[in-house]
């Protein structure tokens, strides 16, 4: 035979790496920019929750497909936080007495803060915010 420096062993081999390498870039560039996986930005304004007139003075409102409470400790004043209980990820469910309740355990927040008023969580309720005009309530 002649004499051909290729060996079928190392195209072979080499063949294998430069498949990997341009499937770890296909792959790479997949995600390049972006993914079905990302969310999509907020609508202009934020997100729409109901009628400011919904949250009672002293009370609240839990918005469950939103996951977010808000409540209005002084008439006029709006508070906003997830409802989603720091104890063990249950969503809170009720406003009463001054505390966001959560069903599973017995946590409650106070309603101005977020703050941890019984347990067993330890940690307060991430606030959120929101703005209030025209009667509605937006999460931004």
């Amino acid at each position: 035979m002649g004499n051909d420096d290729t060996d079928p062993a190392v195209t072979r081999r080499t063949a294998m790496a430069m498949a990997a390498a341009g499937a770890g870039l296909v792959a790479g560039c997949s995600t390049y920019g972006g993914s079905a996986a990302t969310p999509a930005p907020a609508a202009p304004g934020g997100t729409e929750l109901g009628a400011a007139g919904d949250v009672p003075v002293g009370g609240g409102k839990v918005f469950a497909d939103k996951q977010v409470v808000v409540t209005q400790p002084a008439a006029g004043t709006f508070a906003a936080f997830s409802a989603i209980c720091t104890h063990q990820g249950c969503t809170v469910d009720t406003v009463a007495n001054g505390t966001i309740n959560c069903p599973c355990h017995g946590s409650k927040f106070k309603i101005a803060d977020g703050s941890v008023a019984n347990g067993p969580a330890a940690k307060a309720l991430e606030k959120k915010t929101v703005t209030v005009a025209n009667g509605k309530i937006t999460l931004t």
